[in-house]
């Protein structure tokens, strides 16, 4: 069996939480758990201690706190996106087989939509406060989808979306597109503004303190740009930045 046909999910984001409880060695194993397919998607944590990953099996699976399944979700095809958590405790992820899904405890579907086109969602979900979904896809489309799964509005780019959104407290919708541009969409869809750089934008982008956002770009460089959409800077690496940023 090829290394490549499975992965493990290891279970650092609980260990230093529960070790001194357990007596365990800081920094020890606590559990993997094997899944039939690459591990892409980033796990999510519910507030009840449920670990949530897609993995390239096509499934969407739910963990518990001590590595056992609690259930588990088969797609078409890989789940690249990672699960977001909605206010009423559905997950909302994204596949390759074109769909967004919201699934409710027991891998019980609410919902799902087929984005356009027959194109990979690998996007993850944003989820609005009063339970928007915004989600892109190689479609070339930003899809806001309204809590029950129909489609509000959609917004298109010139090329792929892998970028996940981020939403501010105005519910300023940003995030970037292949086709080189940040974007910054008001919630009812119209465009506020856009930042060109110079490649690709797979990454993530990132809301600091003041309102400013962080973006990588293929580029090689990490931009800041304020809320207007003007540039405050950009900082050169080495070479392309598909990873989102992260802000302390």
């Amino acid at each position: 069996m090829k290394p490549t046909r499975f992965a493990a999910l290891l279970a650092f984001v609980t260990i230093l939480a529960h070790t001194s409880a357990m007596g365990a060695e800081p920094g020890s194993l606590k559990w993997k758990f094997l899944t039939e397919g690459q591990i892409v998607s980033s796990p999510v944590i519910a507030a009840d201690g449920i670990v949530l990953v897609g993995s390239r099996d096509g499934c969407l699976y739910a963990i518990a706190a001590d590595g056992s399944l609690l259930w588990k979700y088969k797609t078409g095809f890989w789940v690249q996106s990672s699960p977001s958590v909605g206010p009423e405790g559905q997950v909302v992820v994204g596949s390759w087989d074109h769909h967004v899904y919201a699934i409710g405890s027991g891998a019980a579907v609410r919902w799902r939509f087929r984005a356009t086109g027959k194109q990979p969602v690998a996007s993850s979900p944003a989820i609005g406060s009063d339970g928007t979904v915004y989600v892109g896809s190689y479609d070339n489309y930003l899809y806001a989808l309204a809590a029950d799964g129909n489609m509000k509005w959609r917004f298109k780019t010139e090329y792929k979306i892998s970028s996940s959104a981020a939403i501010d407290l105005h519910n300023v919708v940003y995030f970037g597109s292949w086709d080189g541009h940040l974007y910054a969409l008001e919630p009812s869809g119209r465009l506020r503004w856009s930042l060109k750089t110079g490649y690709w934008i797979q990454s993530s982008p990132a809301i600091g303190s003041e309102g400013e956002l962080y973006v990588g770009s293929w580029d090689h460089h990490l931009y800041a740009v304020n809320r207007d959409g003007s540039l405050r800077w950009r900082y050169k690496t080495g070479n392309a930045i598909s990873s989102s940023p992260a802000v302390d």
